[in-house]
């Protein structure tokens, strides 16, 4: 829907196992056309994408970089690690939000930090803006720094067309925010044309970038469903393109 306008930039599962033997899904959503490609459940602590060569792990996001000639980012949850939890999602103490681990992205190459929430992880947007402020501060110009959240993370309060309101997006870009993210028109409930566009329009008025994201399943459905959705997001005015779980 017009390459030249939009990014296009995919999430990557860094635990999930290559769908092509030893060719990472991160080389596999880059040879399908992702300009930017963003890691989900890569713990900064103990860094790892499978479908890698043997490689030093503080060098696994800059080998990802080599073999796909991308930018890379990685999520990161302001919440924290429980003690034990059997949830594909659960967070680790490396995939926090904090200071300390954003200046680990930083060390290890990464280009980007999304600060999200993945299912159920009970992510919240003050929680976010916390994070946003301590990580802008810890890192200064060194990473871009992207916020929001693509559903609703287990918290109830924020689901549909609350996931994100006009003054939360001026509160994201005071704090340094350099990307806002939201859902994209129809894969949220509530989250209609109008509504996003009315977002990234306030989004592009605070001096950021807007990210719509497809992270509810519809990253799977027919190619007429994701055309369209592709087109409403480009009626909406947004500036990147985000589709969860590629690969998958």
């Amino acid at each position: 829907a017009n390459r030249s306008r939009c990014v296009v930039s995919p999430l990557v599962p860094a635990a999930v196992p290559p769908l092509l033997g030893d060719v990472t899904n991160a080389e596999l959503a880059a040879a399908m056309g992702a300009d930017f490609l963003l890691l989900n459940l890569f713990d900064v602590q103990k860094p790892a994408v499978q479908g890698l060569p043997d490689h030093a792990p503080a060098d696994t996001l800059r080998l990802v970089k080599q073999l796909t000639g991308r930018p890379v980012g990685i999520n990161l949850e302001p919440g924290k690690a429980p003690a034990h939890s059997a949830a594909p999602w659960a967070l680790t103490p490396g995939r926090c939000a904090t200071a300390e681990n954003a200046r680990l992205a930083a060390d290890l190459g990464a280009d980007l930090i999304l600060l999200t929430g993945n299912p159920g992880n009970g992510i919240g947007n003050a929680g976010i803006l916390r994070a946003l402020r301590e990580i802008r501060a810890a890192v200064g110009s060194r990473l871009i720094l992207a916020a929001g959240k693509m559903h609703a993370s287990g918290v109830l309060s924020e689901g549909a067309e609350s996931i994100l309101t006009p003054e939360e997006i001026d509160d994201f870009a005071a704090a340094g925010a350099d990307i806002i993210l939201l859902p994209a028109p129809g894969t949220v409930p509530g989250v209609t044309l109008e509504w996003a566009g009315a977002r990234v329009q306030r989004i592009h008025r605070c001096g950021c970038l807007a990210l719509t994201s497809v992270g509810t399943s519809q990253e799977g459905a027919d190619t007429d469903t994701i055309r369209r959705i592709a087109l409403l997001c480009k009626q909406a005015g947004t500036d990147i393109h985000h589709l969860g779980d590629s690969g998958l």
